[in-house]
């Protein structure tokens, strides 16, 4: 079968023999952002893979943006509400699943989404607390093997934007990550004034002479990063996805007295390998 991963920036594939073993990758920048998802992408990027069968694609993919919108699945969300859930996308005698995104809603009613991490998630096939750090980082309690309930924190984006286009980054210069800033900032997200306040004192310990340029960005990571945890970190976290952002969030999180295990960031083959086998 065809694994694939297509998001918002990348687009990954994997080829995979009868046992669920990856036999071959392959990855481009092509997301969906970059190019308009469909047939004539697909055969681009893989067209020497498209005579196996069958192809489940996870991600971006199946948005409103995508090739064909793929509806959330409502929690509590295992294998089984997301195979029934599968859309199907055909081209001349060719034909795809997509696997549906996972809805669910907070306390107060409001609506949290979530599309490509659910096939990681099941993957892994673990039950607790499981963090995925990101630009949107996804908070999901799994128990039985299905996802009961998630929360998104836009940490990442947050700090892309405060650092790209607030006035804390125009004090900033580009360097290595400085891990001693990046302490302080978590220390400092338990201090009381909250967030807002916080993150102006990047700027002020800046103006002092109390933060170099180069480390005013590790710091302003750690006061989001430990304002995210603080606020969801109540016992052992599972850590899953890029290894330097997972070592970021173990960091901070060891700094804080949380236990954190480092889940398998491929777990997703073995999610869309068994969703494949569904429609075998």
């Amino acid at each position: 079968m065809i694994a694939i991963d297509w998001g918002t920036t990348s687009f990954r594939a994997y080829r995979l023999d009868r046992k669920g073993n990856v036999v071959d990758t392959h990855s481009s920048s092509k997301g969906i952002m970059v190019t308009p998802p469909g047939p004539r992408v697909l055969e681009e990027e893989i067209g020497a893979w498209l005579e196996e069968a069958p192809i489940v694609m996870s991600g971006m993919v199946g948005s409103r943006q995508g090739w064909v919108e793929a509806p959330y699945v409502q929690c509590p969300a295992g294998y089984d509400e997301i195979a029934a859930a599968l859309k199907p996308v055909s081209w001349g005698k060719r034909k795809a699943w997509i696997v549906p995104g996972v809805s669910c809603r907070d306390a107060a009613g409001v609506p949290d989404v979530m599309r490509g991490e659910e096939t990681q998630i099941l993957g892994c096939g673990v039950d607790g607390t499981i963090c995925l750090p990101g630009t949107h980082s996804k908070w999901v309690e799994v128990r039985g093997g299905r996802i009961e309930r998630f929360s998104t924190a836009m940490t990442g984006e947050t700090y892309a934007v405060l650092k790209q286009h607030s006035i804390l980054g125009r004090m900033m210069e580009e360097g290595a990550a400085d891990g001693e800033a990046f302490a302080q900032g978590v220390r400092r997200s338990g201090d009381e004034g909250g967030l807002l306040h916080h993150l102006f004192g990047v700027r002020t310990r800046g103006l002092m002479g109390e933060l170099a340029p180069a480390a005013s960005a590790s710091y302003l990571s750690g006061i989001l990063i430990g304002h995210e945890l603080r606020d969801r970190a109540d016992r052992e976290v599972l850590l899953l996805g890029a290894p330097a952002l997972t070592a970021r969030y173990a960091q901070a999180a060891a700094l804080l007295g949380v236990g954190t295990r480092t889940l398998d960031a491929d777990a997703a083959v073995r999610c869309l390998f068994r969703l494949a086998s569904s429609r075998a």
